[in-house]
């Protein structure tokens, strides 16, 4: 399939796929589901991934334009609303992703103010950063690649005062994960003992690819989203530039490892997914040195997701199914899976690929 045909007939899977899942799981939200026959493992209350899920919806809606399909997003962004003031430095997942596309809808706006006031009150002056938080388990005092991508833009919309805890928070997070000598691959997590000092953790430990991609995307919403209020645009395009070539991310291959110490390991495809959505934005920064290297690549990973990892409409499986993504590699959970988020950034990338969503507003 020539030009981009093969790209719409992806987005048109994916979305399609979308609308049986809202189906499928009703009031729930999907979170991964089983390769040999699309069932999907739901939550609740949506957990870290639910923005995902209404952000794909969402791109579903504007992709078909009909009202009953606006008002099923509306209805689950509706339901993230318990997350605006939990304690999770993932809130940026959850509601920027979850709200960033639904433009004109005021209740989601209303829900992204919120969250964005929430979430720069929750910033610590004495870390310099938000803690990645108690909500979802674990010691509250962590940082992790995960706590920045969408938490950058999230808080940067909350005025002056959110724009200043974005820059702070984005860069404290550079200084723990990025490495001091500028070789080597990022520190994905830290643990703060009060006596000690910040530790590194061990799950994630360096090498988790998808933690890499998190924070290459947390850098271009940066450079992109909220460039002019956070300072040190240099030292972003360096953070840029040392991720792309420590993680062979141009030149690596297109689906990585989800350990990259693993290279027999399981894939993980929505690494590569976010890792596209990243590079797609950085293509649009004003003369960044890896511009066309990043459209390119983009273009390349996008393709590569299409063509072997996505279902088609025969055999027994759904059609639309991103497989070969891995929630846990350490701890074997759903290793060759469909996973929500990698759904949603394929479909973003896509979208944005086409010409109809603008990464410099998600």
């Amino acid at each position: 399939m020539t030009g981009t045909g093969w790209a719409d007939e992806a987005l048109g899977l994916v979305l399609r796929r979308a609308a049986r899942t809202a189906d499928l799981v009703g009031d729930r939200f999907p979170l991964y589901a089983d390769p040999a026959d699309g069932r999907w493992t739901t939550t609740g209350r949506g957990s870290w991934t639910g923005g995902f899920w209404a952000g794909l919806l969402w791109l579903r809606a504007g992709r078909t334009g009909r009202d009953a399909d606006r008002a099923a997003a509306a209805a689950v962004t509706a339901r993230l609303a318990p997350w605006a003031e939990a304690d999770t430095a993932a809130r940026g997942l959850i509601l920027w992703y979850g709200t960033a596309l639904a433009p004109g809808d005021a209740a989601a706006g209303a829900l992204r103010e919120r969250a964005a006031r929430a979430a720069a009150g929750a910033f610590d002056p004495e870390l310099g950063l938000v803690p990645w938080g108690s909500a979802l388990g674990g010691a509250r005092l962590r940082a992790r690649v995960d706590g920045v991508p969408g938490l950058v833009p999230l808080l940067a919309s909350a005025g002056p005062e959110g724009r200043a805890v974005a820059a702070r928070h984005l860069h404290r997070h550079l200084d723990l994960c990025l490495p001091g000598g500028g070789t080597g691959r990022p520190v994905p997590a830290w643990r703060l003992d009060r006596t000690g000092g910040w530790l590194p953790e061990t799950d994630p430990a360096p090498g988790w690819t998808r933690g890499e991609a998190w924070l290459l995307l947390a850098v271009a919403d940066a450079l992109l989203l909220a460039r002019a209020p956070l300072p040190s645009t240099d030292r972003l395009v360096r953070a840029a530039g040392h991720l792309l070539a420590e993680c062979a991310m141009l030149v690596g291959p297109p689906v990585p490892p989800a350990d990259a110490h693993r290279a027999g390991g399981p894939l993980d495809t929505s690494a590569a997914a976010v890792t596209a959505v990243a590079c797609l934005k950085l293509a649009l920064v004003p003369d960044a040195p890896w511009a066309a290297a990043c459209a390119s690549r983009a273009g390349e990973v996008l393709r590569r997701l299409a063509r072997d990892h996505l279902t088609r409409p025969r055999g027994t499986r759904p059609a639309g199914m991103l497989l070969d993504g891995c929630y846990d590699a350490h701890g074997g959970t759903a290793v060759r899976h469909e996973l929500v988020w990698g759904d949603f950034f394929l479909a973003l990338g896509l979208a944005a690929l086409l010409g109809r969503v603008d990464l410099r507003r998600v």
